[in-house]
């Protein structure tokens, strides 16, 4: 005979759920570092944020003080905007055909288009000469650069009154050179007479404020090439002038391309040395010295702003085509 369980002739009680791994059981009220989710991923998340915290502050000052003025220019070009002749009324394109029937308009985008070929050729060629000679240390390079980067410290209504007393017709340096040398007589005007002399004479002065950034820019570029290329390009029989062809210039194309684009943004916008050695005359007037003329003596604050948002556009498609032609990414 089978002797009897001594249990209870019931059912066995199921045994309680195990919770998962990382999740409290229920009635478990959670800890305040549970809540708050693990240290780790707080850390990563205020990482990817940090970025955007950092940067928050310059996107707000380029908003306020490029974004925003550059759409009420946008928006002001399309309006007749005349103290003379009020109320402010659209006017479609209308600015812009009246800028077009403008003679001094028009000849301005000429001597515009002078200043940018004169100035970008020269101070992107004399940009990488001055960058080649200072790119290796020798006594006295620091002193060099510093008396280089001077005339781009300079603003350029200074230097503007500083070469008025070179370009002078009567005691001017560059006349008296020239005069005592035959090529000219005492007394020539060489500012104003002729369009395109005038044009290469006030370049001149820009190319001597544009110069050393155009350097500096090259230079950087350079102090990245690795030295083994030279020396590896000199023992394969490469000479100084075969080296420059072959491995500098094609290197430093990246800080060319940005100093061609910032002497571009220069030339198209120059103002203060034509304003100041050649005044309001036609032979050297600019584009940029016309938005000043048309807006603060014409009181056409609409023309104004149609030019102003047509040398802008200029600016930047220019820029494109330059940044697209010349810029190539090095890889090291």
């Amino acid at each position: 005979m089978v002797k009897g369980s001594s249990l209870p002739d019931e059912k066995l009680a199921a045994p309680a759920a195990v919770p998962p791994a990382g999740r409290p059981a229920a009635g478990r009220r959670l800890s305040r570092r549970q809540q708050g989710g693990r240290p780790a991923e707080r850390r990563a998340l205020a990482a990817r944020g940090l970025p955007y915290l950092l940067v928050a502050p310059l996107t707000l000052f380029i908003i306020g003080l490029a974004l925003i003025p550059a759409a009420f220019t946008i928006i002001e070009s399309f309006y007749r905007a005349n103290p003379l002749d009020p109320p402010t009324r659209f006017d479609g394109i209308g600015n812009f055909r009246r800028l077009f029937a403008n003679n001094a308009v028009i000849t301005s985008f000429g001597n515009t288009a002078g200043y940018v070929i004169v100035g970008v050729v020269l101070s992107t060629v004399l940009g990488i000469f001055f960058a080649v000679v200072l790119r290796n240390p020798f006594r006295g390079r620091g002193i060099l650069i510093a008396v280089l980067i001077l005339p781009w410290a300079l603003p350029g209504v200074v230097e503007g009154i500083l070469w008025t007393g070179i370009f002078d017709p009567s005691s001017g340096l560059l006349n008296g050179v020239l005069s005592s040398l035959h090529l000219t007589s005492h007394g020539s005007v060489l500012l104003g007479d002729n369009r395109w002399l005038t044009i290469v004479l006030i370049e001149l002065v820009q190319v001597w404020q544009i110069t050393p950034l155009s350097t500096l820019l090259v230079l950087a570029a350079m102090q990245l090439m690795p030295h083994e290329l030279f020396q590896a390009a000199a023992i394969d029989g490469c000479g100084p002038w075969q080296s420059f062809w072959r491995i500098t210039l094609p290197l430093a194309r990246p800080g060319i391309a940005v100093a061609i684009v910032q002497a571009l943004i220069a030339t198209l916008n120059v103002f203060d040395q034509p304003y100041v050695l050649n005044g309001a005359a036609t032979t050297g007037a600019s584009i940029t010295e016309q938005t000043y003329f048309i807006s603060f003596q014409n009181l056409d604050f609409g023309g104004g702003y149609a030019l102003s948002l047509l040398i802008t556009m200029i600016t930047l498609i220019i820029s494109l085509i330059v940044v697209r032609g010349v810029y190539r990414r090095i890889d090291y």
